[in-house]
């Protein structure tokens, strides 16, 4: 039944339409396979009742010659997606014993479109972090290990739980969310597929906010065409979200399959970091090579704002942050701890609530919303925005699509960057540009480190040009010839 699990997402779909196997026997032994891998601590919250209910319904319809583009693939479910009457924690004590009334636009969607719900997934509290160490439920493990040590290593954040169940072949695909990198730097380090569509493609609503401006979901899976194929049905308008966009949905499955020759691939010279180790430089000029042979024109281009990505997203995103996380006051639901009065209610319960990344982050945000503050830090910061917006779209007057890193390092030790918020927030020096442009961006894993970690390469696109990230990414994992998998050392 474990080999059922080897396949990719395209392969399980083809197979239950061909009637070669049933969702309910995938469903078994995906429910099989992640009560065996507790020690990665991927989920949160396993769901296998509500799984086999799904699955029985789905082989009714494929049994009649129905149904949608997923029906019956076992998925994850990261846990920032409000499920109905499912508990839902964004990793965090002050929404524990939360249970939605009503379903992410998201999660509907993919219900509709016949996907089956494993469970919910581990993540980094209210999405803040790189590493998956802030859950409150615990870090969740890459399954990876470094040659012959056993030490157990980070999976990337915040959607580290379902890069560890994709790449463990606990489902087939995950939900994920990205405000600062948190889809593709996870993909990195574990050696799947990840995409952030552009801002305003996949709908917000029911999604737990982060930053409003920044945060966008999109899939994780073990292909490029997998990731192509859920995210069309994560995809499409919503009224329900204002920054929902009123757009078209193109066959992304269909772009997998197009070529890469007269494309012009951008290499911002910016990016080349110092400190950075040599065999991240030496795959990303490996990325160059491949598409040059494929038949794409190399391009140098510059984005001369680069520099200010990070300070520029270290106030955005916290303020953001901040405003959002007000609503959690131990008054409406999740927990409450009482006082003597309503004001240290509210202490009590945000206090115990939020764990110590959180509360530092809306204590940076709050300051710098605050008078005298606000147009020093807030505003300067969303200048230096638009500027970043700007390098972007001169870049993209010159070349279709960029190559850059996607991770600054392979995967690391859990506790080895805990206490250096710096290093951590450098995590993500590749990927914050792109949601502070609302740009697209998928990782793919394209090389082994020296300690036999994954690595991947980074494609950033125009808006709403996830098709040529599709085509150019399919090219580079066709010649990266990634295969490598980790070794099943959680079942022993």
């Amino acid at each position: 039944m474990s080999d059922l699990l080897k396949m990719s997402l395209v392969e399980a779909r083809d197979g239950l339409r061909a009637k070669a196997f049933s969702s309910t026997e995938l469903t078994r032994a995906a429910s099989a396979a992640i009560g065996q891998a507790r020690a990665l601590n991927a989920f949160v919250v396993e769901t296998p009742d509500v799984a086999l209910d799904m699955a029985a319904a789905s082989d009714a319809k494929l049994a009649r010659g129905e149904g949608g583009a997923l029906e019956g693939v076992p998925l994850g479910i990261k846990d920032l997606f409000c499920t109905k009457g499912v508990q839902t924690t964004a990793g965090s004590h002050i929404l524990e014993g939360f249970r939605p009334p009503y379903e992410s636009t998201i999660t509907a969607k993919l219900w509709t479109a016949g996907g089956v719900m494993l469970g919910k997934l581990n993540m980094d509290e209210f999405a803040m972090g790189s590493s998956n160490e802030t859950s409150y439920f615990g870090p969740a493990i890459n399954p990876w290990r470094r040659g012959n040590s056993e030490t157990k290593l980070v999976p990337g954040g915040s959607s580290g739980g379902s890069a560890a169940a994709v790449a463990a072949d606990l489902c087939f695909g995950a939900t994920a969310t990205d405000t600062g990198g948190s889809i593709r730097q996870p993909a990195s380090v574990t050696g799947t597929v990840g995409i952030k569509p552009t801002y305003g493609r996949c709908s917000r609503w029911g999604v737990v906010a982060f930053a409003s401006s920044l945060d966008q979901a999109g899939p994780m899976t073990r292909s490029v065409k997998d990731c192509a194929v859920m995210l069309r049905e994560m995809c499409g308008y919503d009224p329900k979200d204002s920054t929902s966009v009123n757009i078209e949905v193109p066959d992304f499955e269909k772009a997998c399959d197009g070529v890469v020759k007269g494309m012009r691939i951008g290499v911002p010279r910016e990016y080349r970091i110092d400190g950075v180790p040599e065999e991240i430089d030496a795959l990303w000029d490996q990325g160059i090579a491949w598409l040059k042979e494929a038949g794409a024109e190399i391009v140098d281009v510059s984005l001369p704002h680069t520099k200010y990505a990070l300070p520029a997203y270290y106030i955005v995103a916290p303020a953001e942050a901040s405003s959002n996380l007000a609503r959690y006051d131990g008054v409406r639901y999740g927990l409450r701890v009482e006082g003597k009065d309503l004001t240290e209610m509210y202490e009590n319960t945000r206090a115990a609530g939020f764990g110590r990344e959180v509360q530092r982050r809306i204590l940076i945000g709050t300051y710098v919303l605050s008078a005298g503050y606000y147009d020093a830090y807030y505003i300067k910061a969303q200048k230096v925005r638009t500027l970043i917006a700007e390098d972007f779209r001169k870049a993209f007057e010159k070349c279709d699509a960029l190559l850059t890193p996607a991770s600054p390092s392979p995967a690391f030790g859990i506790g080895e960057k805990a206490n250096d918020p710096i290093s951590m927030y450098l995590n993500d020096v590749y990927t914050v540009t792109v949601n502070l442009a609302g740009l697209p961006g998928i990782a793919v894993p394209a090389g082994i480190s020296r300690d036999g970690l994954p690595l991947g390469l980074q494609l950033i696109g125009r808006a709403f040009d996830e098709e040529t990230l599709f085509r150019a990414g399919a090219a580079i994992e066709k010649a990266a010839g990634f295969t490598a998998r980790p070794q099943k050392w959680w079942t022993a």
